[in-house]
């Protein structure tokens, strides 16, 4: 008999609502639920996949050990005393940084993953931790840490208030907001316009968002830094800038400084957009009752994107658009872990070690892993030479992938977290499947901190994962309590230790412990009223908590703390984007015949976890190049001819797509793809593989201050090929 159950899509940041019929453990429908405060029944078309991933005829659902390019099912207890026996004799023989963990995107996802990550990182002890994050998240987390004290303090966009609403290098509309949680925008966007407010779109791509704003304006690629001082400059010289609205800031003087030889005539040409608009951005900005910059993927990943996002902040707070309603905002989430790591002051980390190969920054103990390859190839008492993998791709996901699937196919012992024999785990030696999505409980740890309104929401279960998986808490607790036991006497005290408070302290302990503590919560008194994950659980559908308020600039206040305006490091790397300005030809970033390569999202797809979903990708070619009418006419390229794209690292193939939604000098290649590798056991993705924009976009340029991998506008050629 079929029943109808309400949880939260695992699959992007948005977490929305579901309504999921279930019948004997089989998921039949999903679809949005009308009752969940955020997502309002909104749900995307990769909510529909949930029940083909549960069912996928490809998933591991059982320990997996790998002879060559055969695979053969192992115990449980088998696979995880090889794994730790292995992990344990690299740690002994090379040192404890020798063993590498990273942790992909759909580690976020997993709020149990979160909080047992911790315990596997301390078991393994070591340096050489790396996340997605560092893709695309490094720029925003290091510009508050120096801005904020805190790296987990991210500024969101109070929608729902907001006159102005000024996007830089992000499609909301898509990814339904990255380090934005708002599930269902384009309605947002569409109610925001409503009431008369404004929506201004900058981007080198017209993107489904800027179809739906008031204004968008092309910019080159990788010149949204020169943008915002140029912007500032105005603003300051004009007198447009609230000062009055500045308590506890610090550092403005350096600003009026470092801004004031940007003008619009200085910066036109280099970003391609002229003097006035320039003008009127900055005017209409400053003027606006309520004004937000909002800036995520586009801004972050270039060559500047820590000084990006540190201009985005600077631009809000100077106009009085910080900590106030219609502005930029900090929400209160039910379920604050980093609260106390912030009243200590352990939230801004930063560059106490660096990366083996590359010499990379620190941040909150991960490094980029822009420099994983150079970590295991170069020699040395840290070379990486063990690598634990947990819901991660990086083959697909880090530049010059071709460079990072060599580096991984060399090391001794690589253990894989997934239920995937993709890209990257068909190179392990071991694969631990995880349960996934619907089948364990869910709570937006991650996210709701990062949300538009406050909410908090606990799901259980909604069906039961196969046979043969385990929770990836449960992976990651019994690989830690055997890594640990193997390191004599101590580590067997450890050990025991770690293994009493994990009976008493699972995830749903941890979970409830942090509520009842929280903003919200009802403290160590049973009797007093407030949130607890009881409460939650009684509220299927979620609990909202009400908007966004200030709060920020009080605590910062009562602490004596004050928002620093203008961090040393990164006034002192305006000096590497002067010099980049003044090389007119470097801010070009192209001869006549190389273009800029940007990258793009498919509504349909999610990286590359939804390409084994063949509802997610059959119909059209969704991996293709989108290049400009006009630079196609100038090679002989025509609408469906498929091109070489090559840079200094290497080459793809695919079919060009005309359109002038990119402006001249522009391409755009979609990532994730890049399926078809000899060892996969993906036979949907394998069918309609498409190619991997990693494979050429060069590692070794980077945000030079975060250490963050440069995705966006790399000189690429294109050729008929």
């Amino acid at each position: 008999m079929s029943n109808v159950r309400f949880g939260m899509c695992p699959l992007c940041e948005a977490s929305c609502g579901l309504e999921v019929e279930i019948d004997s453990n089989r998921i039949v429908s999903v679809m949005g639920d009308a009752l969940d405060p955020m997502s309002r029944g909104h749900v995307c078309a990769k909510a529909h996949a949930l029940a083909d991933i549960h069912n996928d005829p490809d998933r591991v659902t059982s320990p997996m050990r790998r002879h060559g390019t055969a695979w053969q099912e192992v115990s449980w207890e088998e696979a995880l005393d090889e794994v730790a026996d292995r992990l344990h004799s690299v740690r002994t023989r090379h040192g404890r940084n020798a063993v590498g963990l990273y942790f992909g995107n759909p580690t976020a996802h997993s709020h149990t993953a979160l909080l047992y990550g911790a315990t596997l990182l301390g078991a393994l002890g070591t340096r050489s931790y790396y996340t997605a994050n560092s893709l695309d998240g490094l720029p925003r987390m290091l510009a508050s840490a120096l801005m904020y004290g805190a790296a987990t303090l991210i500024p969101i966009p109070d929608l729902d208030r907001t006159n102005h609403l000024l996007i830089l290098g992000a499609n909301p509309v898509v990814s339904n907001g990255s380090l934005m949680v708002a599930p269902g925008i384009r309605t947002r966007l569409q109610e925001l316009r409503a009431r008369g407010a404004r929506v201004v779109v900058v981007d080198p791509r017209r993107t489904e968002t800027a179809a739906l704003a008031d204004e968008h304006h092309f910019i080159r690629p990788g010149g949204d830094v020169f943008l915002l001082l140029s912007m500032l400059h105005v603003i300051l010289a004009e007198g447009l800038d609230r000062r009055g609205a500045l308590p506890s800031v610090d550092g403005l003087s350096p600003i009026e400084t470092a801004v004031e030889r940007y003008t619009p005539e200085r910066v036109a040409d280099a970003i391609g957009m002229s003097e006035e608009t320039i003008r009127v951005l900055a005017r209409s900005f400053a003027q606006a009752e309520h004004a937000v910059c909002y800036g995520r993927l586009g801004a972050c990943t270039q060559s500047f994107g820590t000084l990006c996002c540190w201009l985005i902040d600077v631009l809000n707070i100077v106009t009085g658009n910080f900590d106030r309603g219609g502005g930029a905002m900090f929400p209160r989430p039910a379920a604050d872990v980093s609260a106390p790591l912030r009243r200590l002051g352990l939230t801004n980390n930063f560059g106490r070690w660096r990366s083996h190969g590359r010499s990379l920054p620190e941040l909150n103990n991960e490094v980029p892993v822009g420099s994983l390859a150079a970590d295991i190839e170069t020699a040395g008492p840290d070379q990486v030479r063990a690598l634990v993998l947990h819901a991660g791709n990086p083959v697909l996901s880090v530049p010059n992938g071709r460079r990072v699937e060599r580096a991984i196919a060399s090391l001794e012992f690589t253990v894989a977290i997934d239920i995937y024999i993709n890209e990257s785990t068909r190179l392990a030696d071991v694969i631990l499947p995880p349960s996934f999505g619907l089948e364990r409980p869910q709570y937006p740890l991650l996210f709701a901190p990062m949300a538009v309104r406050n909410y908090a929401k606990y799901v259980d279960a909604i069906v039961e994962a196969p046979p043969g998986t385990r929770h990836d808490w449960e992976i990651m607790r019994d690989l830690s309590l055997r890594m640990l036991e193997r390191r004599g006497a101590l580590g067997r005290v450890a050990a025991a230790g770690t293994s009493a408070v994990s009976r008493f302290l699972e995830p749903e302990d941890i979970l409830s412990t942090a509520i009842r503590l929280g903003p919200y919560g009802r403290g160590l008194n049973p009797l007093a009223k407030g949130l607890s994950l009881e409460s939650l659980k009684a509220n299927p559908h979620g609990v909202d908590l009400g908007p966004l308020t200030p709060w920020l600039l009080d605590f910062m206040r009562a602490r004596k703390q004050v928002v620093d305006l203008a961090p040393r490091p990164l006034l002192e790397d305006l000096a590497r984007a002067q010099a980049w300005l003044d090389a007119s030809t470097e801010v070009a970033a192209v001869e006549s015949s190389e273009l800029l390569l940007i990258g793009r999202r498919d509504p349909r797809t999610n990286n590359s976890w939804l390409h084994n979903v063949d509802a997610m990708t059959r119909g059209r070619d969704r991996c293709t190049l989108v290049i400009h009418p006009g630079d196609a006419a100038s090679r002989g390229i025509e609408n469906g001819t498929r091109v070489r794209v090559g840079s200094k690292v290497g080459n793809v193939e695919v079919a060009a797509e005309l359109s002038d939604e990119v402006m001249r000098g522009v391409v755009s290649l979609p990532h994730g793809w890049g399926h078809g590798r000899t060892g996969t056991k993906l036979s949907v993705a394998n069918e309609r593989p498409g190619a991997s924009a990693n494979d050429i976009i060069d590692d070794a340029w980077l945000d030079e201050l975060s250490g963050c991998s440069v995705l966006s506008g790399v000189p690429v050629t294109v050729e008929r090929a």
